[in-house]
Parts: structure tokens; sequence; C-alpha cells
């Protein structure tokens, strides 16, 4: 059996549940928060064509839980601001491609939608009266490894990966230097 297809994270919400215990993968994702906007606004000011139509964007072993949408929402929040920040008009449509194992469990995410899209019509200045499902964010699952062929031609402009050093198939020299970084800080942060 391949290790693709015996790994999975515990489902559901309950005390053992990869949803209840991901600390350590939001401490990940608050620490690139910063680095994640840098990249959204150098990707917005190199467009050369204003109105964007369509921006896609891919979480790469989104997994499920809190963490799930939040990386998205920070996405989202970022490449609104910083189309607002150049006078331009945000992207009309995101399509937002949420990737996980097969045994991911898609249906936490699902269910966190509408408070997802509930939480971006209320950042977006949408009252509950318009004709608007949150914005104008599509989100997809997209269930397979990233060693495969996951996503169409040009249909991705943004793709995230909180912590995927440990599917490596190869160490670098370069990767060596960040594992020992983050080793340094996870002893930092145990103390």
């Amino acid at each position: 059996m391949e290790t693709v297809e015996t790994l999975h994270m515990n489902k559901g919400v309950d005390e053992t549940s990869y949803a209840m215990n991901s600390f350590l993968q939001r401490k990940i994702i608050l620490l690139t928060n910063q680095a994640t906007k840098k990249a959204i606004v150098e990707i917005l000011c190199s467009t050369k064509r204003w109105p964007i139509m369509k921006m896609g964007i891919a979480d790469l072993g989104c997994s499920s839980g809190p963490n799930a949408l939040s990386v998205i929402s920070e996405i989202v929040e970022a490449i609104n601001e910083t189309s607002s920040m150049m006078n331009q008009t945000a992207p009309k449509e995101l399509m937002l491609y949420m990737n996980d194992l097969f045994t991911n469990d898609f249906n936490n995410i699902f269910a966190s939608l509408p408070s997802f899209h509930k939480k971006l019509r209320q950042d977006m200045g949408y009252n509950n009266h318009d004709n608007h499902n949150g914005s104008n964010c599509f989100v997809s699952a997209v269930p397979g490894t990233f060693y495969g062929r996951l996503f169409p031609t040009k249909s991705l402009h943004f793709v995230h990966s909180s912590s995927s050093l440990h599917w490596l198939s190869q160490v670098s020299l370069f990767s060596k230097h960040l594992i020992s970084i983050f080793c340094s800080y996870m002893h930092h942060v145990k103390k």
C-alpha cells in the first residue's frame, strides 16, 4: 500500500481530531503570514492587465479544521487590500482550490463555508440583503497528492503550502538549512 493511501488525519471535531490538535500548524501559518501577503502584493503589482477577471489560488495540504479556511481568508484579504491600495478593482472571481490527500475531511471544510462567506461579506461591506454569496470566492476541493498533476495549465496565480517539508522526497542543502532553522524555532517555542 502506498504512503498516500495510509496517511490521514483524524476526522471530525472531537478531542483527538486534527481540527482540535493543530496548534503547531496554526503557529506556522501566523509566522508566514507576512511573507504570504508580500507575495500577493508582488503578484498583483506585476500584473499588467487590470481589471483581473479571474485569479486561481491553491492551498496545498490545506487539511481540515479551523486552519483550512484561515489561510484562504488571509490571502483574500491581502488581495482586496492590495487592489484597493493600487486603486484597482479586486479580481472579479477568485477560484480557491483546497488540496489535500483523498482521505482529508473535506466535509469539515465545506461545513465551515457559510461562516467563511459571512465573514467575507462583513469584511467587504456587503449587507445580508445584497444578492451576494459572500464575495467573489468559489471554493473547490482538489483531492490528491501534489506529486502528480492537480490543476489545468495556466489556472493558478498563487500556490500556498503551510508545511510541506515532510513530503520532500529528497532534502536539498537549502532545505537542510530551513529544517535546522525550524527545529531551532521549535526548541525555542517549547521553552
